[in-house]
Protein backbone atom coordinates (compact mmCIF):
# COMPACT_ATOMS: atom_id res chain seq x y z
CA UNK A 1 0.00 0.00 0.00
CA UNK A 2 1.08 3.49 -0.78
CA UNK A 3 1.45 6.02 1.72
CA UNK A 4 -0.12 9.67 0.70
CA UNK A 5 2.59 11.20 2.54
CA UNK A 6 6.01 9.71 2.95
CA UNK A 7 8.61 11.29 5.13
CA UNK A 8 10.52 14.23 3.86
CA UNK A 9 14.10 13.84 2.76
CA UNK A 10 16.51 16.72 2.89
CA UNK A 11 18.37 17.02 -1.14
CA UNK A 12 22.30 17.16 -1.81
CA UNK A 13 21.04 20.71 -2.44
CA UNK A 14 20.10 21.52 0.94
CA UNK A 15 16.24 21.46 -0.36
CA UNK A 16 13.47 18.94 0.68
CA UNK A 17 10.94 16.45 -0.76
CA UNK A 18 8.40 13.83 -0.42
CA UNK A 19 9.10 10.95 -2.75
CA UNK A 20 7.00 7.57 -3.99
CA UNK A 21 8.20 4.90 -5.64
CA UNK A 22 6.89 4.06 -8.91
CA UNK A 23 6.36 1.00 -11.18
CA UNK A 24 9.40 0.72 -13.30
CA UNK A 25 8.51 -1.94 -15.58
CA UNK A 26 8.13 -1.33 -19.32
CA UNK A 27 4.35 -0.93 -20.03
CA UNK A 28 4.09 1.30 -16.73
CA UNK A 29 7.41 3.75 -17.83
CA UNK A 30 5.09 3.53 -21.80
CA UNK A 31 2.29 4.68 -20.12
CA UNK A 32 3.65 7.21 -18.20
CA UNK A 33 5.24 8.84 -21.38
CA UNK A 34 2.41 8.53 -23.58
CA UNK A 35 0.47 10.25 -20.84
CA UNK A 36 3.19 12.68 -20.21
CA UNK A 37 4.23 13.60 -23.62
CA UNK A 38 0.90 13.12 -25.53
CA UNK A 39 -1.86 15.10 -23.35
CA UNK A 40 0.19 17.46 -21.56
CA UNK A 41 3.34 18.06 -24.19
CA UNK A 42 2.80 21.61 -23.82
CA UNK A 43 2.96 22.03 -20.20
CA UNK A 44 5.81 20.07 -19.06
CA UNK A 45 9.53 20.28 -18.78
CA UNK A 46 11.87 17.70 -19.11
CA UNK A 47 15.53 16.88 -19.30
CA UNK A 48 18.32 15.88 -16.70
CA UNK A 49 18.94 17.93 -13.63
CA UNK A 50 22.00 16.79 -11.85
CA UNK A 51 24.40 18.73 -9.54
CA UNK A 52 25.70 21.47 -12.07
CA UNK A 53 23.67 20.55 -15.00
CA UNK A 54 20.04 21.55 -15.38
CA UNK A 55 18.60 20.90 -18.64
CA UNK A 56 15.00 22.08 -19.13
CA UNK A 57 13.73 21.14 -22.41
CA UNK A 58 10.25 22.28 -23.83
CA UNK A 59 8.73 20.15 -26.67
CA UNK A 60 8.39 21.67 -29.66
CA UNK A 61 4.82 20.13 -30.30
CA UNK A 62 3.63 17.27 -29.91
CA UNK A 63 5.72 13.78 -30.75
CA UNK A 64 4.86 12.91 -33.81
CA UNK A 65 5.55 9.32 -32.87
CA UNK A 66 6.54 7.51 -30.02
CA UNK A 67 8.02 4.43 -30.42
CA UNK A 68 9.73 0.76 -28.70
CA UNK A 69 12.02 -0.96 -29.74
CA UNK A 70 14.91 -3.64 -28.13
CA UNK A 71 13.71 -2.03 -24.71
CA UNK A 72 14.15 1.80 -26.01
CA UNK A 73 11.21 3.69 -26.00
CA UNK A 74 11.74 6.73 -28.87
CA UNK A 75 9.72 10.33 -28.34
CA UNK A 76 10.02 12.00 -31.44
CA UNK A 77 9.46 15.26 -33.05
CA UNK A 78 10.26 15.44 -36.04
CA UNK A 79 13.64 17.48 -35.78
CA UNK A 80 14.65 15.92 -32.81
CA UNK A 81 14.23 13.53 -30.37
CA UNK A 82 15.22 11.41 -27.64
CA UNK A 83 15.74 7.72 -26.45
CA UNK A 84 14.79 6.16 -22.71
CA UNK A 85 15.67 2.74 -22.20
CA UNK A 86 12.52 1.24 -20.36
CA UNK A 87 12.46 -2.20 -20.91
CA UNK A 88 14.93 -5.82 -21.74
CA UNK A 89 17.65 -4.37 -24.46
CA UNK A 90 19.19 -7.45 -25.64
CA UNK A 91 21.74 -5.75 -28.37
CA UNK A 92 24.35 -4.49 -26.14
CA UNK A 93 24.84 -7.79 -23.75
CA UNK A 94 23.21 -8.36 -20.53
CA UNK A 95 25.30 -6.53 -17.85
CA UNK A 96 24.63 -2.87 -20.35
CA UNK A 97 21.14 -4.15 -21.28
CA UNK A 98 21.12 -3.72 -17.01
CA UNK A 99 22.89 -0.84 -17.06
CA UNK A 100 20.78 0.90 -19.28
CA UNK A 101 17.08 -0.11 -18.73
CA UNK A 102 15.17 1.98 -15.97
CA UNK A 103 15.55 0.36 -12.56
CA UNK A 104 13.76 3.12 -10.55
CA UNK A 105 11.23 5.29 -11.15
CA UNK A 106 9.23 7.94 -8.79
CA UNK A 107 7.12 11.01 -8.36
CA UNK A 108 8.27 13.81 -6.10
CA UNK A 109 7.06 17.27 -5.04
CA UNK A 110 9.31 20.10 -3.35
CA UNK A 111 8.76 21.38 -0.22
CA UNK A 112 9.84 25.04 0.58
CA UNK A 113 10.40 26.35 4.12
CA UNK A 114 6.65 26.89 5.33
CA UNK A 115 6.32 23.60 4.77
CA UNK A 116 3.87 23.67 1.44
CA UNK A 117 4.88 21.89 -1.64
CA UNK A 118 6.49 24.56 -4.42
CA UNK A 119 6.91 22.24 -7.41
CA UNK A 120 6.11 18.63 -9.09
CA UNK A 121 8.14 16.09 -11.12
CA UNK A 122 8.78 12.25 -11.67
CA UNK A 123 12.53 10.88 -12.40
CA UNK A 124 14.09 7.81 -13.56
CA UNK A 125 16.98 6.50 -12.57
CA UNK A 126 18.97 3.51 -14.88
CA UNK A 127 20.79 0.30 -13.54
CA UNK A 128 23.49 2.15 -12.04
CA UNK A 129 20.94 4.64 -9.97
CA UNK A 130 21.70 7.47 -12.60
CA UNK A 131 19.50 9.98 -13.30
CA UNK A 132 18.11 9.35 -16.82
CA UNK A 133 15.14 11.81 -17.24
CA UNK A 134 13.33 14.72 -14.87
CA UNK A 135 9.66 15.52 -15.94
CA UNK A 136 9.17 19.01 -14.23
CA UNK A 137 5.48 18.75 -14.40
CA UNK A 138 2.53 21.83 -14.48
CA UNK A 139 3.48 24.28 -11.74
CA UNK A 140 0.15 26.00 -10.43
CA UNK A 141 2.78 28.99 -9.44
CA UNK A 142 4.62 29.06 -13.06
CA UNK A 143 3.12 29.88 -16.81
CA UNK A 144 3.84 27.45 -19.61
CA UNK A 145 7.23 29.83 -20.10
CA UNK A 146 8.14 30.08 -16.52
CA UNK A 147 7.37 33.24 -15.12
CA UNK A 148 5.98 33.24 -11.50
CA UNK A 149 2.36 33.96 -11.72
CA UNK A 150 0.36 36.57 -9.54
CA UNK A 151 -1.44 33.75 -8.05
CA UNK A 152 -1.57 30.17 -8.30
CA UNK A 153 -3.54 28.21 -11.21
CA UNK A 154 -4.25 24.93 -9.33
CA UNK A 155 -5.63 23.57 -12.29
CA UNK A 156 -2.10 22.98 -13.12
CA UNK A 157 -2.02 20.18 -10.51
CA UNK A 158 -3.86 17.83 -13.11
CA UNK A 159 -1.68 15.69 -14.58
CA UNK A 160 -0.08 15.38 -11.14
CA UNK A 161 -3.31 14.31 -9.58
CA UNK A 162 -3.52 11.82 -12.36
CA UNK A 163 -0.66 10.28 -11.67
CA UNK A 164 -0.82 9.79 -8.11
CA UNK A 165 -4.67 7.96 -9.11
CA UNK A 166 -3.29 6.23 -11.53
CA UNK A 167 0.12 4.98 -10.28
CA UNK A 168 -0.08 5.00 -6.62
CA UNK A 169 -3.79 4.50 -6.36
CA UNK A 170 -3.96 7.98 -3.44
CA UNK A 171 -6.51 11.19 -3.98
CA UNK A 172 -5.12 13.88 -4.41
CA UNK A 173 -3.78 15.96 -1.27
CA UNK A 174 -4.82 19.20 -0.38
CA UNK A 175 -1.24 20.09 0.72
CA UNK A 176 -0.71 20.62 -2.87
CA UNK A 177 -3.14 23.68 -3.33
CA UNK A 178 -1.47 25.21 0.04
CA UNK A 179 1.12 26.93 -1.23
CA UNK A 180 1.94 30.73 -1.72
CA UNK A 181 4.35 30.48 -4.57
CA UNK A 182 7.45 29.39 -5.89
CA UNK A 183 11.22 30.27 -4.77
CA UNK A 184 13.92 29.53 -6.84
CA UNK A 185 17.40 28.29 -4.71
Amino acid sequence: MTTANPAVVETEDGGREQRWSLPADEQSLLNLIHLCFDEYWDEIWFGIIVEGAAWEVAAPNPPKRISMYDGYATVDFGRWHFHLCIGEHRASGPELGRIRQCARAELYRRIGDDDCPTSWGARLYNGRDEQMMTLLLPNPFLTNDQQIRDWPAWGQLELWDRLRSSYLGIDPDPRDRSGKGFRHG
